[in-house]
């Protein structure tokens, strides 16, 4: 945090006093649809960021109209538009392609706000939700909801790590029809879907770009900060449902999800993988885009510690798998950030340490560094690791019986300074064996989960 951002950003708002979702175009050439999004902040500067969608065999393009696949684009529109408005935070932010409700407009509010909690907190400025921006519908133009005939496939982001891997895996043991999605294809990400059994034309593959312009407005003060990805994930699920015909998107959100990363405060982190989230969005759908979408995580139910050892049984992925965001350009674990620390306590109960080592390639029980990752991650700090991570009980659980399980890391580099870890009442059996039943699957759902879980 620094002291001088919450200046920038009035001295910004002040010079960039609107910002305008322009217009988007639709490229489409041989079934290949590409996306321009046009944005313009206050006749200043123009962004125009991409979406690349490939073409596949399975898709059903002749089922879906123009006018629908506009509504669903503009959707994408609106939440691409978060990266852009955070730059300058401008008060207001005029929408020309379709018109708004009121009801529309406080629902992407929300949104806004809650989605970008983070980046207001650790650029220290103080706004509510009603103040913080103003939305103007300037169009009379109405989007209105598909009514195109849904199947029952289920549509399965991939996103390299555990989750979405424990999602396919028992997706697949209840023999339901899938179609990965992968978001700027890694190689955890294909080699992940490829051991699942899907070659990359059985996946939807979309292409992503943000425009360089904001990239180097950011390295030259503007302000930077984190954006909600899974809202964004969630309405470029929705296009492929529709491009797709399939009624079911699943993810891979856990209930640990729903702990803010702020004690005593609604910042979260991980805010768009909430189920609040989750309930919000899919009201969206139901009421604007298609009553038949069910938007769902498959992993509600669970918890980090649970998921872990699901994972577990999965040995093919072991050396596949990448959970790593700064090691994610390279595909490899960087083994010194809050992510690589977590994945590695998470698994500890389940995975032999030998052959964790071997994934991780690395001891990072040795990592002097990770001393205060650790700090945050067991709930010391005053806030937890922005980033993907389970609840402090998880960990601290996790930790217990690690250094049960292998008493000699109590003299290991990240490991000989804890001194209550021995004290905590904290168990592991209570995490494993519970089962949160606030969640949106359905039965034949959450049959599936359940004997993955009682396995």
């Amino acid at each position: 945090m620094t002291m001088n951002n919450s200046n920038t950003f009035n001295k910004l708002r002040a010079r960039f006093p609107f910002l305008v979702y322009q217009s988007y175009t639709i490229l489409k050439v041989n079934d290949n649809f590409t996306i321009k999004f046009l944005f313009n902040l206050s006749d200043s500067y123009y962004f125009e960021p991409e979406i690349t969608i490939p073409a596949r065999a399975f898709y059903k393009t002749s089922s879906i109209s123009d006018e629908e696949l506009e509504t669903f684009i503009f959707q994408i529109g609106m939440i691409e538009l978060v990266s852009y408005w955070k730059c300058a935070c401008p008060a207001t932010v005029i929408i020309k392609p379709f018109k708004l409700s009121e009801k529309q407009i406080l629902w992407w509010k929300n949104l806004y706000f809650n989605g970008l909690g983070e980046f207001f907190y650790l650029n220290e400025i103080e706004t509510d939700e009603v103040s913080f921006m103003n939305i103007v519908s300037a169009s009379d133009r109405q989007f209105s909801m598909s009514e195109i005939a849904l199947n029952e496939t289920i549509i399965v982001p991939i996103g390299g790590g555990k989750d979405s891997i424990v999602s396919l895996e028992i997706l697949k043991s209840g023999k339901l029809p899938i179609v990965p999605l992968i978001v700027n294809p890694r190689e955890a990400t294909t080699k992940c879907a490829e051991l699942a059994g899907f070659s990359p034309m059985d996946c939807i593959i979309i292409h992503r770009s943000i425009d360089p312009l904001l990239i180097k407005l950011n390295s030259e003060g503007f302000l930077n900060g984190h954006t909600p990805f899974s809202a964004l994930l969630a309405f470029t699920t929705a296009l492929a449902a529709m491009l797709t015909g399939a009624k079911h998107i699943a993810l891979s959100n856990e209930s640990s999800a729903n702990e803010a990363t702020v004690a005593n405060t609604t910042i979260n982190h991980q805010y768009s993988k909430s189920l609040q989230f989750e309930c919000d969005f899919r009201n969206y759908c139901q009421q604007y885009l298609h009553h038949d979408l069910n938007y769902f995580s498959l992993l509600r139910p669970l918890n980090e510690l649970q998921i872990g050892r699901i994972f577990s049984r999965n040995e093919l992925y072991f050396n596949t798998f990448k959970s790593c965001n700064v090691g994610s350009k390279t595909d490899s674990w960087c083994c010194n950030c809050p992510k690589c620390l977590f994945t590695f306590l998470i698994l500890s109960p389940f995975v032999p340490m030998q052959r964790l080592n071997q994934i991780f390639g690395q001891f990072i029980y040795d990592n002097q560094s990770l001393i205060p990752v650790l700090d945050e991650l067991r709930g010391r700090s005053v806030t937890k690791p922005f980033e993907c991570v389970g609840t402090v009980e998880e960990v601290e659980a996790a930790t217990q019986q690690l250094l049960k399980n292998h008493p000699y890391l109590l003299t290991s580099k990240l490991f000989s300074q804890l001194t209550d870890i021995e004290n905590s009442e904290t168990g592991i059996e209570h995490l494993l064996s519970g089962f949160d039943e606030q969640h949106f699957l359905l039965p034949m759902f959450e049959k599936i989960v359940k004997d993955a879980l009682y396995a």
